[in-house]
C-alpha cells in the first residue's frame, strides 16, 4: 500500500484524481503499478487499477492474473471491479471506501458477486485514513483554490 499511496501522490500532482494502485505476485513482488491518468492522456479508461492490471499482464505475458493481487488506494468502480474480474485477479485490498461509485462491497459488490464466472478475496480499508485524506484534500482544493 505504501507505493499505491505514493502513486496516489503523484496522480494528484499532475491534476488527476489521486488513486494509485499496484499488483503484486503471488510472492509479493510488484509486477505492475499505475495512478490514475485520466486528465494526463484524455483517456476515460486510464484509472489506477486498469493502467496496473495492463503492466502486470504484460510483465506474466498473460491475462490472467489469478495468483496476483491488486493494491489501490480507492475501491474500484464497476468499470474497474469488471476488469479485475476479467482479469482473474486473485485478492483485492484497497484502502478507501467510495460510497458514491464502489464495486466491491460498497454501492455494488461485483468483484464477489456469485453470478459471476470468477470471484476475488476482499480485502477493504488498509489505511482507509490516508488514502481518505490524500482524496479530501485534493477534492477541498479543487473547491475552494
Amino acid at each position: 500500500m505504501d507505493r499505491a499511496l505514493a502513486l496516489a501522490a503523484e496522480a494528484a500532482e499532475h491534476g488527476d484524481i489521486p488513486v494509485g494502485a499496484v499488483v503484486t505476485d503471488a510472492a509479493g513482488r510488484v509486477i505492475g503499478e499505475g495512478r490514475n491518468l485520466r486528465e494526463a492522456t484524455r483517456d476515460p479508461l486510464a484509472h489506477a487499477e486498469i493502467v496496473a492490471l495492463r503492466a502486470a499482464a504484460e510483465a506474466v505475458g498473460s491475462w490472467n492474473l489469478s495468483r496476483c493481487t491488486l493494491v489501490v488506494t480507492l475501491e474500484p468502480c464497476l468499470m474497474c471491479a469488471g476488469a479485475l474480474i476479467q482479469a482473474h485477479v486473485g485478492r483485492l485490498v484497497f484502502g478507501a471506501w467510495d460510497d458514491k461509485a464502489g464495486a466491491a462491497g460498497s454501492m455494488y459488490d461485483v468483484v464477489r458477486d456469485r453470478r459471476l464466472p470468477h470471484r476475488a478475496e476482499v480485502i477493504g480499508g488498509v489505511r482507509q485514513r490516508e488514502a481518505s485524506l490524500l482524496l479530501r484534500a485534493f477534492f477541498s482544493a479543487r473547491r475552494d483554490p
